[in-house]
């Protein structure tokens, strides 16, 4: 099928499926979660064809994680899609009612978006985590996954249409585009006669790709240059417990703290013993203070303090005060999520309110930034822009609005 067949086959779709009744749409939510179960041995050979040519292609570990699927992670995904469909159902919710002085009552209803196309790369989990979440707001989606993980997406997709099948749903509610040309990838970004709202998932490359080329509206997901910030008050333990988790926790991901920010009253206690923790699993690249504190670590670059490097190595940098400390992360980060340890109340609102991203925590690990983490079920991609929808993205943000006007003969 070519691809403007595929889409069109989407948009005649996108009708049928946004009529579902919630009760249909969970029903076929349960069945895939127990579908993808059932078909797993087959979703793992798939799988495993695609590990087999990331190594052959010397693809990072942590890019091999990724891509990786066990029936363990099979497991989740299923149960990420159980909790999608346990969740309340936001299309026809009536969001706000108004009677207007000449009797209009004007009401706002959310209602689905249409068709949804995701570009993303060798995450297969991502395939069902977008199914789940477009189909139970009446959304139709097209997936163009990276050609490293083709296999696993076609066999996962194979048991969502087989669910699809047995009730009568059109297939082409979840479409995946096979065919791995960059050419093919360019021309679905333009396809906006048939796809209404355009969302890319992974690495800045492919970011900046889809937002420079699509002539669909885009919302755009982003990459996670995460900060965390020790402050002077901090409890030491709890700071040393959060840094580990953020950084060492799972490093291929984008909610992975890449930059450390430490106050300079505490780092002759902190940085050593945080050298000690960490056990020379993770290179530290720092300032000329923070260098001088450890027993190995090398000099940082400025442009250290902005990269993503989801890996083993992680930047430092010494501030005097928490304004200066606010001002650093800002100026390098990505807009995704940044933490503040401390047990000084004035300064943790602070930097709360200051810091520009989609997630601020204080006192916690940004590896919760993440839509099962946040009772989301799944997420389709975390928002790093302002408009429409920012940080994990769960059912809601797949969904607009429309006006619903009840007259009773007013003329103008």
């Amino acid at each position: 099928m070519d691809l403007i067949e595929l889409c069109k086959n989407a948009k005649e779709s996108k009708y049928i499926i946004a009529k579902l009744d919630t009760n249909t749409k969970n029903k076929v939510l349960l069945e895939t979660a127990a579908k993808l179960i059932e078909d797993s041995k087959d979703i793992i050979k798939g799988n495993e064809l695609d590990l087999k040519r990331a190594k052959e292609n010397n693809m990072p570990e942590s890019l091999q994680d990724r891509l990786l699927l066990n029936e363990e992670r099979i497991e989740a995904i299923a149960e990420g899609i159980r909790q999608v469909a346990s969740l309340d159902d936001p299309i026809g919710e009536i969001t706000s009612m108004k009677k207007r002085p000449n009797g209009l009552e004007i009401g706002k209803k959310r209602v689905p978006m249409g068709v949804v196309g995701v570009i993303y790369e060798a995450r297969p989990n991502v395939t069902a985590d977008v199914f789940s979440l477009c189909f139970k707001t009446g959304n139709v989606c097209i997936l163009k996954g990276g050609s490293d993980a083709l296999d696993s997406n076609k066999a996962i997709v194979e048991s969502i249409h087989k669910v699809l099948r047995a009730n009568n749903i059109p297939e082409s509610a979840c479409t995946i585009i096979e065919d791995t040309n960059r050419k093919t990838t360019t021309e679905f970004m333009k396809m906006k006669e048939y796809v209404d709202v355009l969302i890319p998932r992974g690495g800045a490359g492919l970011i900046r790709s889809v937002v420079e080329n699509a002539t669909i509206p885009v919302i755009e997901t982003g990459t996670g240059n995460c900060h965390v910030y020790v402050d002077s008050t901090c409890d030491l333990n709890m700071a040393l417990d959060i840094v580990e988790n953020a950084k060492t926790q799972r490093i291929g991901v984008c909610n992975a703290c890449e930059s450390l920010v430490v106050h300079k009253d505490i780092i002759d206690e902190f940085l050593p013993a945080l050298e000690n923790r960490l056990n020379n699993r993770v290179e530290l690249r720092c300032d000329e203070r923070s260098l001088n504190k450890l027993k190995k670590g090398i000099k940082a670059t400025e442009e250290d303090y902005s990269t993503e490097y989801l890996d083993y190595i992680m930047s430092i940098k010494t501030v005097e005060n928490i304004d200066e400390a606010i001002s650093h992360i800002n100026k390098n980060n990505t807009g995704h999520s940044e933490s503040i340890v401390s047990n000084n109340y004035d300064n943790v609102q602070k930097f709360l309110n200051e810091i520009d991203a989609a997630c601020v925590y204080a006192n916690a690990s940004t590896r919760f930034t993440d839509g099962f983490e946040f009772g989301f079920g799944a997420e389709i991609g975390i928002s790093t822009q302002k408009l429409h929808a920012r940080g994990p993205m769960g059912l809601e943000a797949l969904t607009s609005t429309k006006y619903v006007i009840y007259g009773n003969g007013q003329i103008r």
